[in-house]
């Protein structure tokens, strides 16, 4: 998604990322639609900013029409053992450089560019799903002894994102 144009003739005015704001507000309903966790948290942070730079940088305007189409194409993009790491490095490093060559002017990007930093260097901890043991069987216990690990944040996200579209 390219940024918004601007509606005067003068090159000076202000910008809007209304991509970018797009992207989050539908993320944002899709996680509270799913109410699989308080809005308030830092993984319901991470599942609207995995989910909002996976709407950003799918291709394509998201219509009433389109919708069907665009949430099987979001279920795709964030389905389990799918590259979506690299996916999205991939697709923001394009816009990178498609900025560098219009002149670096689109406000969306570096919203963007703080979402996946964000992503990146947080972890968060987390139940280790991995964990072998009587307290790993019962993920549902949620004993103290149960493992847990730190983990980044888009890998609680992803999950989390893809969850909330198969609920909405």
């Amino acid at each position: 998604m390219r940024p918004e144009g601007t509606n005067g003739t003068s090159g000076d005015e202000l910008l809007v990322p209304m991509a970018w704001l797009y992207a989050e507000y539908i993320a944002d309903e899709l996680l509270r639609t799913g109410d699989l966790m308080p809005p308030t948290t830092l993984e319901f942070r991470a599942g609207r900013n995995a989910l909002a730079l996976t709407v950003f940088l799918s291709d394509g305007p998201v219509d009433g029409a389109r919708l069907p189409a665009r949430l099987d194409e979001w279920l795709s993009l964030t389905a389990d053992g799918r590259p979506w790491h690299e996916w999205v490095c991939e697709q923001l490093n394009g816009l990178d450089a498609e900025d560098f060559e219009a002149g670096g002017h689109d406000p969306d990007l570096p919203l963007a560019r703080a979402a996946w930093r964000w992503l990146e260097e947080t972890e968060l901890l987390a139940a280790d799903l991995n964990a072998v043991g009587p307290a790993a069987a019962d993920v549902r216990g949620g004993t103290e002894d149960e493992p847990r690990i730190w983990t980044p944040a888009w890998q609680l996200g992803l999950p989390l994102g893809h969850l909330s579209i198969h609920l909405f």
